[in-house]
């Protein structure tokens, strides 16, 4: 007998908001900004995080003794700045700008200064702190690198429709060409104010909200935000924040070209002996799919394609938050990824678990009880 339970039934809500609830843009933000630039780390063993990068999919940019700048095939900005320090951390996003003039709009209205950024990137930026203390940059007038030969997705038979003829299929084993960065995921503890700040401050908007089960009532505590360039498609999300005990990156994503080169980079890395946290897979919100690794310092990294694009007319939809609910196939959420499994980064979490159930912010005891049930679900 068929079971035509569909696990999926609910997950996902395209219905949009009910009344009252957030409306997932600002009315007036201070600026609207079109796209991630990099990603900046801090960590100690540049050469070690060289190798990873390379077998991961990116090509060096510029090696000194205490910076690492690291790209795709795409033209613009490198992808990752790395700089030397003491210990491994995420230092924080930088967004490029539709002008220079809006990176001047932007420095009066918070009262920051305009600077110059280092020659070897070119441009100007001015740097905020977000509610959660993490440091933005917002870039313009940066240079171009101009594009890298890159991988092509494969001809494909598909159905009925075949257009490869005589010729086989036969992927190689090697690192993956990442394309450019994607989306950067950060957890926070004032999520409600972080988010508020983002979509007011550099005009992102919402594509999806997830809430905890039966605290609907209490708001979303999830959401996936993309640029807003009108009618211009952007990423499903550029950026998404999820409320939690502490204020960290969770995971930063890399567009390839297609699954056949996701799957042979993969192999290619599991070959090195590096770690895959969770994959291969496609995910419900944002549709791209994905595989997820750990770098040597621990930091989570994925590697995606075929994502969904949207405009500006699109609103927001709204869904419970579940581990069953982050994937429309594949394997089951892991534990690594769920960031339960008993290590270094479980032990911090259940440390900054205790003190912020202590502190003045959003994640209380009914919070923590709608964790658990997602950790569980």
């Amino acid at each position: 007998m068929i079971d035509r339970h569909d696990p999926h039934t609910g997950l996902h809500s395209e219905q949009g908001a009910l009344r009252g609830e957030h409306p997932g843009r600002a009315p007036d933000p201070i600026i609207k900004v079109h796209d991630l630039a990099w990603l900046e780390f801090q960590k100690p063993d540049l050469e070690r995080a060289e190798i990873f990068a390379h077998a991961f999919g990116f090509t060096t940019v510029l090696r000194t003794h205490d910076q690492l700048q690291l790209r795709g095939t795409d033209p613009g900005s490198p992808c990752v700045l790395i700089h030397r320090g003491p210990r491994s951390r995420f230092v924080g996003p930088a967004f490029r700008a539709a002008d220079s003039q809006d990176v001047m709009r932007l420095a009066d209205a918070t009262r920051r200064p305009v600077t110059r950024l280092p020659v070897v990137l070119g441009g100007t930026t001015v740097d905020l702190i977000d509610p959660s203390g993490c440091q933005v940059r917002v870039v313009s007038d940066t240079d171009e690198l101009p594009a890298l030969p890159g991988q092509h997705p494969l001809t494909l038979n598909l159905g009925h429709d075949a257009p490869r003829i005589n010729t086989t299929q036969r992927p190689p084993r090697q690192p993956v060409s990442i394309q450019r960065l994607g989306h950067v995921v950060l957890q926070t503890t004032k999520y409600l104010e972080t988010l508020n700040w983002y979509l007011g401050h550099l005009g992102l908007i919402v594509s999806d909200f997830l809430y905890y089960a039966d605290q609907r009532a209490r708001g979303p505590v999830m959401s996936f935000i993309r640029c807003d360039r009108g009618a211009t498609p952007t990423d499903h999300h550029t950026l998404a924040l999820t409320l939690g005990p502490s204020n960290r990156y969770v995971h930063s994503a890399y567009q390839v070209a297609d699954l056949d080169s996701l799957a042979a980079g993969g192999e290619y890395l599991r070959d090195h002996g590096y770690h895959r946290s969770w994959g291969i897979g496609r995910h419900i919100q944002g549709s791209q799919i994905f595989d997820y690794w750990r770098d040597p310092d621990d930091f989570l990294v994925e590697h995606f394609t075929d994502g969904d694009l949207f405009d500006n007319t699109l609103e927001p939809g709204w869904a419970p938050m579940t581990a069953s609910g982050l994937a429309q196939w594949g394997p089951p959420a892991t534990k690594d990824f769920l960031g339960v499994k008993p290590g270094r980064e479980s032990a911090r979490e259940l440390r900054e678990l205790l003190t912020a159930l202590r502190a003045d912010n959003e994640f209380d005891l009914d919070r923590l009880r709608g964790l658990m049930k997602v950790a569980t679900s």
